[in-house]
């Protein structure tokens, strides 16, 4: 299907996980169809901090504008990595490693896309989670937590997804909400916006998920309404690893997930870029 248009395109993706070979040669692949389009990247790119620069660069190189998130894999600290920072201090190693390449960041100016479909405020966004998509029948964090730890689906977070300097992923996650509504409060309310971020701003899409405790590590509920709140066009996520588009209040919110190879060839081969300005057809 042709993606590009005159005006060139908004597209996206995200979950590339290039520690894979066969996605790491899909994102050696990736070009766009027009000289002005931009591309979203909804974050995990890839674990280790040399991984996520060769792919940023990668597409930075062919793209007019890359514009990334993070997700919870870029925030791991695994042993292997030469880059050993953690928690805050990685996520700035990366903002600075981005920054070198062009890359657009939560911490910059938010971008104006003028192409098909804008003009509209690109909005990339880094705000975690904080527990409180909790599983059916509990009422706390901890009670949540200690079922998902019952039934032994429990996210790498847990070992890998360090919060420092706070205390907690959920402390860093209300942090990371508060700086975030600051700077939302500035925005230029005459245009809509593009809302990216690595987790569903919304619960409705994890209600599919096949081990529904894992939603404790998708969001938070406090987002609920950001759609509406900031006049969003369309809101971009990832991380579920199920690419489809569901619309909420008249709102489209596409996930844009590549996933791992196991689950792309289970279904016929990867879905590739989405195209999220002008809409997709269908």
């Amino acid at each position: 299907m042709a993606l590009g248009t005159s005006a060139g395109s908004l597209l996206a993706i995200s979950d590339l996980h290039v520690a894979y070979p066969d996605n790491r040669a899909l994102v050696e692949e990736m070009r766009p169809l027009s000289d002005s389009d931009w591309l979203l990247v909804a974050g995990d790119v890839g674990e280790k901090a040399e991984d996520v620069e060769w792919a940023l660069g990668t597409l930075s190189r062919r793209f007019e504008k890359v514009v990334w998130v993070p997700g919870n894999h870029e925030l791991w600290t695994p042993k292997d990595d030469p880059v050993q920072l953690r928690g805050a201090h990685r996520y700035q190693h990366l903002v600075e490693l981005c920054r070198g390449l062009g890359v657009v960041t939560p911490e910059d100016p938010y971008p104006v896309w003028r192409g098909a479909g804008g003009p509209v405020t690109i909005v990339p966004l880094f705000l975690l989670y904080d527990y409180t998509f909790l599983p059916a029948g509990t009422q706390t964090k901890t009670a949540g937590l200690a079922q998902a730890y019952e039934t032994g689906v429990v996210c790498t977070d847990e070992m890998l997804l360090h919060p420092d300097p706070y205390a907690t992923r959920d402390d860093w996650c209300r942090a990371r909400l508060e700086l975030t509504e600051q700077r939302l409060a500035a925005l230029d309310t005459s245009l809509p916006t593009v809302l990216v971020n690595h987790f569903p701003l919304v619960r409705e899409p994890t209600r599919v998920l096949r081990y529904p405790e894992f939603a404790m590590w998708c969001g938070t509920e406090r987002t609920a309404d950001w759609h509406l709140k900031y006049a969003a066009a369309v809101v971009v996520y990832g991380h579920l690893h199920i690419p489809r588009t569901m619309s909420l209040d008249g709102v489209p919110f596409v996930e844009v997930s590549l996933g791992y190879p196991r689950e792309w060839r289970k279904y016929g081969g990867p879905r590739g870029l989405r195209r999220v300005l002008p809409g997709e057809d269908g």
